[in-house]
């Protein structure tokens, strides 16, 4: 599942701010959001990444996001960085 993704890259930013920030800077490749994330979370960055260009990949479980990012939280974003 997309939770590869996020394994498997070298520079990985989690949660809405450092993501967001990572975005308006052009620097993210990808963002992945999980699905059992508050909305009014998610949503304008959501926003912000189609109007970048930036693909948007959803996942089932903040749980498993954060686990796949090297943490012991759950995740409501992810970010792979272009660094």
């Amino acid at each position: 599942m997309s939770y590869d993704i996020v394994k498997q890259a070298k520079n990985v930013k989690v949660g809405t701010k450092k993501v967001t920030k990572i975005v308006e800077q052009g620097k993210a490749l990808t963002v992945v959001v999980s699905r059992d994330a508050d909305p009014r979370l998610t949503i304008n960055l959501v926003n912000l990444c189609s109007q970048k260009g930036i693909p948007v990949t959803y996942v089932d479980s903040m749980k498993m996001l954060g686990k796949a990012c090297g943490i012991e939280v759950g995740a409501a974003v992810a970010a792979v960085v272009n660094e």
